[in-house]
């Protein structure tokens, strides 16, 4: 004679318990994420940077006079790449300014970006013969809007 045996599976409390943790740990992760993924987007705005920096950098160590702003020759005013729209030349500085978009994050999202040049005494180059020695990027008091934990390491004023 065949007695029934116990039959296997989990409580509903069991799975309660799994669905509770998995819950927990999900609201740890994704907004870690979320930040990685914004600091990724992040590193091809500061490629946008490259053209403008070069130009300035060659003018300034090759004795020119520097141009006013909006006039270095490396500005775009729309549609620079898929997360910047556009790259301006502004003053002081020149302080290069690259406007942010679609990066599906209304924190940093329409968000300007900035990095200016710095001669050795860590003020903006003064004029024809200036060197610049080094630049400085994410900087609020340049006018970057974009808060400090969405920059990548390098770019933390």
């Amino acid at each position: 004679m065949r007695t029934a045996g116990k039959q296997g599976g989990f409580t509903i409390i069991e799975l309660m318990i799994v669905t509770m943790i998995i819950g927990v740990v999900a609201s740890i992760v994704l907004p870690a994420v979320r930040s990685y993924t914004a600091r990724a987007k992040m590193s091809e705005a500061l490629l946008a940077f490259a053209p403008c920096r070069n130009a300035i950098t060659e003018i300034y160590q090759g004795g020119g006079d520097p141009p006013t702003p909006g006039n270095w020759g490396c500005e775009i005013t729309s549609n620079a790449s898929k997360y910047v729209d556009t790259i301006t030349t502004v003053d002081p500085g020149p302080v290069i300014k690259v406007s942010l978009r679609g990066f599906s994050d209304l924190r940093i999202d329409t968000m300007d970006l900035t990095l200016m040049p710095l001669d050795n005494t860590g003020s903006p180059p003064s004029g024809a013969g200036s060197t610049v020695r080094r630049w400085r990027c994410g900087s609020a008091a340049d006018g970057t809007q974009v808060p400090v934990a969405f920059l990548p390491a390098s770019c933390r004023g």
